[in-house]
């Protein structure tokens, strides 16, 4: 069965990239694995490559809707979410100078609000499942930054600010709140970049999607190894939780 049976998992721009070896990666370890994405085509595809019990559902991550339809669905069909990847980002290439206001709110929406109303929707279920773990894509822009990417460096630092904080609410029901921070990673949306972007790093190469995805599965492998695990710390003792 794998070491994620019975677990149930959504992965939102699971499609391709990084988000489709991260439905992989879950759906290989047993996970019934929720595809999320707008490319219709490709979330299919790839469904019907992992095969029963993975499927693909049309999502819109920044339409709070859309979230709800996707939990309700997943929950009639499968149960409680037990794990919620963020993976979903885009990016809008130029000089602050050159990129319009809705250029810029559209990758803040994808990217940080998206994040923000998934967290939302599905943690809920997530204490309904007695525990889990999310998991939010960040990027090494998120840690420091990088010219001609404005609207991704501020959303990928916000997303790590708001990982941290959300981090805090949960924790006491069994609910981990993790972010990942890669660098370049051979996807579609570097297609195009040679090797001297690479150049100055470490590891002169670019990663690959199954190297992150790897590090996804060891997180969640960690949580949900101690799902059944509850803190003894009361809502009024917890930093930042208001007393019931």
């Amino acid at each position: 069965m794998g070491r994620l049976g019975e677990r149930v998992a959504i992965v939102t721009g699971g499609a391709g990239g990084i988000g489709s070896a991260v439905a992989r990666a879950l759906a290989a370890e047993g996970a019934s694995v929720v595809i999320a994405d707008v490319r219709d085509a490709e979330g299919t595809g790839l469904a019907a490559d992992l095969g029963h019990p993975a499927r693909f559902v049309h999502l819109d991550v920044t339409s709070e809707d859309d979230w709800q339809r996707v939990l309700a669905d997943t929950e009639r069909e499968l149960g409680p979410v037990s794990v919620l990847a963020n993976i979903a980002g885009i990016i809008d290439w130029g000089p602050m100078e050159e990129q319009g206001p809705a250029a810029f709110r559209r990758v803040v929406d994808v990217n940080l609000t998206g994040v923000w109303l998934g967290m939302r929707a599905v943690a809920p279920s997530l204490r309904r499942a007695g525990g889990g773990v999310i998991v939010n894509m960040s990027s090494l822009a998120g840690l420091t930054a990088y010219a001609g990417v404005g609207a991704y460096a501020a959303s990928k630092w916000g997303l790590r600010g708001l990982t941290r904080a959300a981090a805090l609410e949960p924790a006491p029901d069994g609910v981990r709140v993790c972010s990942v921070h890669p660098g370049a990673i051979r996807t579609r949306m570097t297609a195009g970049f040679g090797d001297a972007y690479t150049a100055g790093q470490p590891i002169p190469r670019f990663g690959e999607p199954e190297e992150v995805a790897r590090m996804v599965l060891f997180i969640v492998m960690d949580a949900t190894s101690r799902r059944a695990v509850r803190s003894s710390w009361t809502a009024a003792s917890w930093p930042g939780r208001r007393p019931s």
